[in-house]
């Protein structure tokens, strides 16, 4: 089974053997983690909005209501 194939040129052992051992620590190296960033939540989304608020109640509640 062949990996490795010499296109051009006439490499010598220690130069096969240096190619070798770079591809196959390249592919034995586990890929580094990435963080993800964390998402930010606009305000459309926000569970908070779901929840109704509490108007004032009693003479001029509707004027105190209005933000």
């Amino acid at each position: 089974m062949t990996f490795l194939r010499v296109v051009r040129g006439t490499p010598d052992e220690v130069e096969l053997a240096a190619l070798a051992a770079i591809v196959s620590a390249a592919g034995a190296a586990p890929a580094p983690a990435v963080a993800e960033a964390p998402r930010q939540r606009g305000r459309w989304a926000d569970p908070a909005h779901a929840h109704r608020r509490l108007w004032p109640v009693g003479p001029g509640g509707w004027r105190a209501g209005a933000h």
